[in-house]
């Protein structure tokens, strides 16, 4: 099916994000998101460019918004015992089912697990060095948007860093998505919602200039080959 992708599909909703969805997909869907993940988000970019630096200056926290399965969290904390640094690391999520699958599946990774949102913590007055989620923002309104980019100012300690990365929404990414996992819909990812989700989350997804257009002053978008975004905040940066 042809999909108009001049403009966000805000009306479309992705199928894991219904209450009511299938528990077996669901949970076979977070077991998948690590290889997507690996693939497409390239999480070792923001360990290289944000993590591992302020981690070799001491122990840091870090705050996953939105970690789902927790696979990025996992991934991270991997990265950061195998070089020898030290780090708390929050994975944030407001879907118990989410939160639950990943706490039963952290195999020691030491991730500290939260139900809860980003607002929750800024209330109880936490604060981080990296604040960052992963696709996230697409699943948002206007309103919520401005609320997560807010609570993630709250939530940085000086010298400190927000990243919110996502796909961005191009013709290509819905054609490279949809013919990759078209070739495994049958076996890798079958009896997911990998592959339909993902559809929908372009479709969802925002251009690089639609993101600026909503950010407020002091962040910046950067747009990342093959089709990635990048929200960015500094701290250190606009307090200086």
């Amino acid at each position: 099916m042809r999909h108009d992708l001049s403009t966000r599909a805000t009306e479309a909703r992705e199928l894991m994000d219904d209450p009511a969805a299938d528990i077996g997909m669901l949970e076979h869907t977070y077991r998948r998101f690590r290889l997507v993940n690996a693939l497409v988000s390239r999480p070792g970019l923001l360990y290289r460019r944000e993590i591992r630096p302020r981690a070799r200056r001491g122990p840091i926290r870090i705050l996953d918004i939105g970690a789902g399965g927790g696979d990025v969290c996992r991934m991270i904390a991997a990265r950061l015992r195998r070089a020898g640094l030290d780090a708390e690391i929050t994975a944030l999520d407001a879907d118990e089912r989410a939160i639950r699958w990943a706490g039963d599946h952290d195999d020691g990774a030491g991730i500290r697990y939260r139900c809860a949102f980003a607002a929750d913590l800024v209330a109880a007055g936490e604060k981080y060095d990296v604040v960052f989620s992963n696709h996230v923002l697409h699943h948002l309104t206007t309103a919520e948007l401005d609320g997560l980019l807010r609570d993630s100012e709250a939530l940085v300690g000086v010298g400190g860093v927000v990243v919110h990365r996502d796909i961005a929404r191009t013709r290509f990414a819905y054609a490279l998505y949809d013919a990759a996992t078209w070739v495994f819909s049958g076996t890798l990812f079958r009896g997911s919602f990998i592959r339909e989700d993902g559809l929908i989350s372009i479709r969802r997804s925002y251009t690089p200039t639609e993101l600026a257009s909503l950010v407020p002053s002091g962040w910046t978008v950067r747009f990342g080959l093959p089709s990635r975004l990048e929200l960015r905040w500094d701290k250190k940066a606009r307090h200086a």
